[in-house]
């Protein structure tokens, strides 16, 4: 077992099925939510969400601590930051 499959999320939600770039925004409002440090677990279509989003959470200062392919669906994990991420 990798050390990635052993990180536990503190929230997950799943955005399957929700168009670009919806995803991306609920995924960032749900960590402004959440505690610094916590663990959000995110479920993405393929294609364009798990095209973009990954890449614009990067792009906003967020880290992606881990992302899975499923059979149907991508597992992204981001920790909301201990300090607030620069505003563009």
């Amino acid at each position: 077992m990798s050390e990635f499959s052993a990180l536990m999320p503190d929230a997950k939600i799943d955005l399957r099925g929700t168009p670009c770039p919806l995803n991306f925004v609920r995924t960032k409002l749900k960590l402004q939510q959440m505690q610094p440090g916590e663990l959000l677990e995110v479920w993405l279509d393929p294609g364009e969400p798990i095209e973009q989003v990954p890449d614009s959470l990067t792009m906003a200062g967020y880290n992606i601590e881990r992302l899975e392919e499923k059979t149907d669906f991508f597992v992204l994990q981001v920790r909301a930051p201990l300090f607030a991420p620069p505003t563009a």
